[in-house]
């Protein structure tokens, strides 16, 4: 491990953070298209493709803590092993899932859905958590932490920026939704190959860790890891519900085309990028968490005033996918550099080395926020007649208030949560400066 007064080479961060990049393009078909094309174009129903969605995810729940435990017991070099056993499964997920069979039916669609995202899924929990907690490991430097979750997240962004273009272009030289869609998978996989092998070959192994146990004992002691992971939950239900429902949104109330939304969804992930530095800046003036709350709060007016817009009035919701995206990277960046200062403070305080387990948790608590807004959602809007041909007035006014309104409350109960997070600079610093003194090297194989 980096020591708080060393650097990270250029080198390590760019090599770090590529797979962000590939593991981000898939991100915007599968999280914000996939329920509206698999409902609409598959023809399964709001109803069938949120409850098969949240079964892909409940999967999770079990696999997600196994592979934290293995990341934990194996550590080292081994880690390399399980991000390329779920490349290895991730990437005929992908594909698979974005090129389902043309009129298939409402059986072979339903398994081809569960199917293809269970496999999807397993293979990026395979890949995720170890590259969560090989990041936590490149340095225990409070600030240095902050460059890799921003290298990484930064990356993650441009891909999900490509994610977001593509469509639109692709869209403009005459492929219809379901040829993008699986264009997207195939760059995708395209783009994996370099990128996991630069990792995976060029980036030095996460160093070992000190033979502590691992485990789940005494977890429910750590009340920072908690309180952070309940925020951090909150706050993916608040992005989840608008995510799932954004291409709905952008049909029925502002009643835009497709290309129109693809720029949309540009728009918003292009400010994201534009905000990293932002956000980097403010990290070290207020600390982490308190950059992170104040992202969150300047969030919600924006995504209270989405409630109210009309037909047509696409302008209006442009500002606000500027605004919210700019707050998009205190989301992305900022959280995991703090998730790693608790999972320090967990080793020290519990003498448990168990970083990767608390990774699987903050992975389940994500997908499950994703989860939990299609099966809630997708059926509720589904029932209200927002199937029909011609949808109810009510229905999209539901529809409206449903896609801005839940995500104030949240993220505003996320910050209630975080603003007095004990945890800042200082203490993490001598937290770091006790594991130094206290780790003994070992080789893990």
């Amino acid at each position: 491990m980096n020591h708080t007064s060393d650097k990270l080479p250029r080198s390590h961060l760019l090599f770090y953070a590529l797979p962000g990049l590939v593991t981000a393009i898939p991100t915007i078909p599968v999280f914000t298209l996939l329920p509206t094309f698999y409902a609409e174009t598959v023809g399964l129903g709001l109803a069938l493709t949120g409850v098969l969605l949240f079964a892909g995810r409940a999967l999770d729940v079990v696999s997600d803590p196994i592979v934290g435990w293995l990341a934990d017991r194996e550590g080292g070099k081994r880690l390399t092993r399980l991000i390329l056993t779920g490349s290895l499964l991730g990437a005929p997920g992908l594909v698979l899932l974005l090129s389902p069979p043309s009129d298939p039916g409402p059986v072979l669609g339903a398994a081809w859905l569960l199917g293809c995202s269970a496999l999807l899924y397993l293979g990026w929990t395979l890949i995720q958590i170890p590259y969560l907690t090989w990041g936590s490991r490149l340095s225990d430097s409070y600030h240095q932490r902050t460059h890799v979750t921003t290298a990484r997240e930064g990356a993650v962004l441009f891909g999900i920026l490509l994610s977001g273009s593509l469509p639109a272009i692709l869209g403009g030289v005459g492929l219809d939704e379901r040829q993008s869609l699986s264009g997207l998978a195939w760059l995708a996989v395209g783009l994996g190959v370099p990128a996991f092998y630069l990792l995976l070959r060029r980036l030095p192994p996460p160093a070992p860790r000190e033979p502590a146990p691992s485990g789940w004992r005494g977890l429910a002691g750590n009340r920072l890891f908690v309180r952070l992971l309940a925020a951090w939950f909150l706050n993916g239900l608040a992005g989840a519900i608008p995510a799932v429902l954004f291409p709905l949104y952008c049909t029925h109330v502002l009643q835009v085309e497709d290309q129109t939304r693809n720029l949309l969804l540009a728009l918003y992930f292009g400010s994201a990028v534009a905000g990293i530095p932002l956000w980097l800046v403010l990290s070290r003036r207020l600390n982490k968490h308190r950059a992170w709350s104040l992202g969150m709060m300047i969030a919600c007016p924006a995504f209270a005033f989405a409630a109210f817009l009309e037909a047509g009035q696409w302008q209006a919701f442009a500002a606000i996918c500027v605004t919210t995206g700019l707050c998009l990277g205190a989301d992305l960046a900022l959280p995991p550099a703090i998730q790693a200062d608790v999972a320090d403070w967990d080793r020290l305080r519990f003498r448990r080395n168990r970083t990767a387990a608390l990774f699987s948790l903050w992975n389940v608590s994500a997908k499950l926020a994703l989860g939990l807004a299609a099966l809630i959602v997708l059926p509720l809007l589904g029932a209200m007649g927002l199937e029909d041909t011609v949808a109810a007035p009510a229905a999209i006014t539901a529809l409206a208030v449903i896609y801005a309104l839940p995500a104030c409350v949240l993220k505003l109960t996320a910050v209630a949560l975080m603003f007095r997070l004990p945890l800042t600079r200082d203490r993490q610093s001598l937290i770091s400066t006790r594991l130094r003194r206290r780790d003994i090297p070992f080789d893990t194989g």
